[in-house]
């Protein structure tokens, strides 16, 4: 059996893009020369590797079992080159992490800023998604996400607990209504999530504080910290994210406030991989620092 390393990449790129067009993005090669290299790592194993359909290209059984060799192929690869070229201490290559807009925006550059500066050839990326990130896809190396995962073969580890208030501008609060207890929200215009785009029920804020109708809706929570700050309503903003927005005031912080956590979500075969363990170490502490710092600034 004639197998090379570099079909087996071109494989992982197909199975984790689920087309020929994404894999060539992925790694900048024509669409047809991924087809290709496909058919002759087929005929190499001797079994067909993808069932292709409508929806994309789906792995086969005998697919599913190349997969498994393929990934911990690509992690020894990934950790040999690591070891020959890491050897000044410095962290190299790329490292992509996943993570909710309110993270990404507002913890996730200083982390990354600082981790950029202690090792300069180490690239960074951020991906900022209202959604959960598919690190089964390789979306991302490591995730920082709202809630611990119930299912998959994925390592857990708590980053930290964060909080929230409600909040809105002076301007808006000088022009509204009174504003004694959660009952008086109801005479005034609440900002929050798209109630059908709550993609996990730790964001379903405003449940918590008994309210049922949002005036102006957003799947982003920067976007709805703008709505806040532009006089829209009020509604519910990240602690951390209070001092990026110093015209805002906290609204009846004794009567109502949330904590919810992040937590950092990654492959459990990538744990033997040095580089994204010390990125990982780099990532939790940094966050912990910030949303620290940031929760102090905004008391």
């Amino acid at each position: 059996m004639d197998i090379h390393w570099d079909d087996l990449r071109v494989f992982l790129a197909v199975a984790r893009s689920e087309s020929l067009s994404g894999a060539g993005r992925l790694l900048r090669i024509d669409p047809a020369t991924v087809g290709r290299r496909m058919q002759r790592l087929e005929q190499g194993v001797g079994a067909p590797l993808f069932a292709k359909s409508p929806q994309g290209y789906a792995l086969t059984v005998d697919g599913q079992r190349l997969m498994d060799h393929a990934e911990r192929a690509e992690q020894a690869v990934t950790g040999a080159v690591e070891e020959i070229g890491g050897q000044a201490g410095q962290l190299t290559g790329q490292v992509r992490i996943g993570a909710p807009d309110g993270c990404a925006n507002f913890l996730l550059p200083q982390v990354c800023a600082e981790l950029s500066r202690n090792n300069p050839l180490l690239d960074i990326q951020i991906v900022a998604l209202p959604r959960v990130v598919n690190l089964s896809k390789r979306e991302a190396d490591m995730a920082i996400t709202v809630s611990a995962p119930a299912t998959g073969r994925l390592t857990v580890q708590k980053i930290t607990d964060y909080r929230l208030h409600l909040a809105a501008s002076a301007d808006y609060l000088g022009n509204g209504a009174p504003l004694g207890d959660l009952r008086d929200l109801r005479d005034h215009r609440v900002i929050g999530y798209i109630p059908d785009m709550i993609y996990d029920k730790e964001l379903d804020y405003l449940a918590e504080a008994g309210i049922d109708r949002v005036a102006m809706a957003s799947n982003s929570v920067v976007v709805q910290l703008h709505m806040i700050r532009q006089g829209g309503g009020i509604g519910i903003v990240h602690d951390f994210a209070l001092p990026f927005a110093p015209e805002l005031e906290k609204v009846l912080p004794d009567s109502f406030g949330l904590t919810r956590s992040f937590y950092l979500i990654r492959h459990p075969d990538d744990r033997r991989v040095e580089r994204l363990n010390r990125v990982a170490e780099a990532v939790v502490a940094g966050l912990r620092a910030e949303v620290a710092r940031l929760e102090d600034s905004a008391a």
